[in-house]
């Protein structure tokens, strides 16, 4: 699935991933590839993205990496839209 996460300031990740787990305001939970579309409102947490990914050189400081080899980019707050197997999260 494709996943983009837009901050006010820029882009900091777009590209295809496995899975993204984020903070949701009844908890976290986790979308896959082909998951039902849904929008949620996000919480102060981690946005967790699983597969092999790349992230920018400008944008590396802001992520880092969990022993269980997912990339994890912390959040205040946001949005979350999965529809037609693509995943926009937009982060404060």
């Amino acid at each position: 699935m494709h996943l983009e996460i837009v901050s006010p300031e820029a882009t900091l990740f777009e590209g295809e991933v496995n899975s993204v787990t984020v903070p949701g305001l009844n908890g976290e939970f986790q979308v896959l590839d082909n998951h039902a579309p849904i929008v949620s409102l996000l919480q102060e947490g981690q946005v967790k993205i699983g597969g092999e990914i790349s992230i920018s050189e400008e944008h590396q400081a802001k992520f880092s990496k969990n022993p269980e080899g997912k990339m994890i980019l912390p959040i205040s707050s946001g949005t979350m839209e999965m529809n037609d197997n693509k995943v926009i999260v937009l982060v404060d």
